[in-house]
């Protein structure tokens, strides 16, 4: 006999493997939301960085390779920000891509494990 009105439904070998792989596309969606604001800080500071480039009137700048300033035409540097935005900005689209199809993963393990479990599991965020 049942108590408190639960149901008690059996968690099978595939449910856990779900529940498991629901829990790792989770983890990664955070992460991938740490990265994505990582990317559009980074790539906020090249649109400034190619701003400020644009006002100065030297012909040469110091640039930052690595943890060295070095001078470097002004040209040059104006063409390796432009690339380094280019780069930032693709990747920027790959972590948003693979956001997306984490979701649309997730969103479909929600449907299968609250259509067997309903009330007795909770996927969503606190």
């Amino acid at each position: 006999m049942q108590q408190g009105g639960g149901s008690e439904t059996e968690v099978t070998w595939e449910d856990q493997q779900n529940i498991n792989k629901f829990g790792r596309l989770n983890n990664r969606f955070h992460e991938l939301d740490d990265e994505i604001k990582v990317a559009k800080e980074t790539n906020e500071n090249l649109e400034d960085a190619g701003n400020e480039l644009i006002l100065t009137d030297e012909d040469v700048v110091r640039f930052q390779i690595g943890e060295v300033f070095a001078h470097v035409p002004k040209d040059e540097v104006e063409n390796r920000i432009e690339e380094m935005k280019e780069v930032t900005s693709k990747n920027l689209e790959k972590l948003e891509e693979e956001k997306e199809s984490i979701l649309a993963q997730m969103a479909e393990l929600k449907k299968i494990l609250y259509g067997k479990f309903k009330d007795s599991i909770n996927l969503e965020e606190e």
